[in-house]
């Protein structure tokens, strides 16, 4: 993987991780349905927007492939991880979301997109392990409704593993921007009546409208376009690999943000989860731009 794209997947790190206090802040004011139906759509606007000012055709042809897409890698996750956001720390969320990579080696390897070796599932040992430092779990009562919304959060991170694959597919024949306008706005119309009928029981601050706009423009929106062009220069499992550095931004936006205490597990858990990104994406800054990585 060249220097460039490391550098952006870090950054959409940056962004996801921030992504889970947001949910956590907006979840409980606008409701699971609202929240994901408003962030679809601000994203589905914000990318016909871009559309039309480049003049990209859209590609509607492959509505089918962008509906399986879209329910993959947008309505489902999206509608799971804002209803989880009701019940759990948002650093429980972002910990389970790391299970991602482990869906995504295995369905990468299955749709023959990418080869499963021994450092990329060494890689996936080394980020379970590093967030698990990171990632400070408070008592939660292991009741029932935690454990459903842990099991959203793990069906959640196995559409976007799922979805990962399928995404570097369509890179082939389609532009990321159409493809990311595209399965929004497919996705808008599944979640649309959802969130018309809770519409009314929504609780639109200045700080839940302000949440929403984040995650609607620049973590749904502009995020995706920039991970899809991404992940048509890289392996679907490189280009997976932020999962296990959103934890690490997490727990940072959680400290500048909201004061959390950042413990001493943070740094080895942070050289861990920089070790596992390393190792899944095969990025290795002391090689040469445009030699190949030796390592298997």
């Amino acid at each position: 993987m060249k220097a460039h794209h490391f550098a952006q997947l870090v950054g959409l790190s940056a962004l996801w991780g921030a992504s889970f206090l947001f949910l956590r802040i907006a979840s409980p004011l606008l409701g699971p349905l609202v929240l994901a139906g408003g962030r679809v759509g601000l994203a589905a606007l914000t990318l016909s927007v871009i559309m039309r000012v480049l003049n990209h055709r859209w590609p509607w042809q492959h509505w089918r492939e962008l509906l399986v897409l879209g329910l993959l890698s947008v309505v489902v996750p999206f509608l799971l991880y804002a209803w989880a956001a009701l019940r759990l720390p948002a650093g429980y969320s972002a910990l389970l979301n790391t299970t991602a990579v482990l869906f995504g080696t295995l369905s990468s390897a299955w749709f023959k997109e990418d080869t499963l070796t021994g450092r990329k599932l060494l890689g996936c040992l080394c980020g379970f392990v590093g967030v698990g430092l990171i990632v400070r779990l408070g008592p939660v009562q292991p009741d029932a409704p935690t454990l459903l919304a842990a099991l959203a959060c793990i069906g959640a991170a196995a559409c976007y593993g799922l979805s990962t694959p399928l995404m570097k597919r369509a890179t082939a024949h389609m532009q990321p921007l159409a493809i990311a306008a595209g399965i929004h706005v497919i996705s808008l119309v599944l979640v649309l009546p959802g969130a018309a009928l809770a519409w009314s029981q929504a609780r639109f601050t200045p700080v839940a409208l302000g949440v929403l706009l984040v995650l609607g423009v620049i973590t749904s929106g502009l995020a995706y376009w920039a991970h899809l062009r991404i992940i048509r220069h890289v392996s679907p499992v490189a280009a997976m690999s932020p999962v296990f550095l959103i934890p690490v931004f997490g727990v940072t936006w959680g400290h500048l943000v909201l004061g959390e205490v950042v413990s001493s597990g943070i740094f080895a858990g942070g050289a861990l989860v920089l070790l596992a990104t390393a190792l899944v994406t095969g990025f290795n800054p002391l090689r040469r731009s445009g030699v190949e990585d030796p390592i298997p």
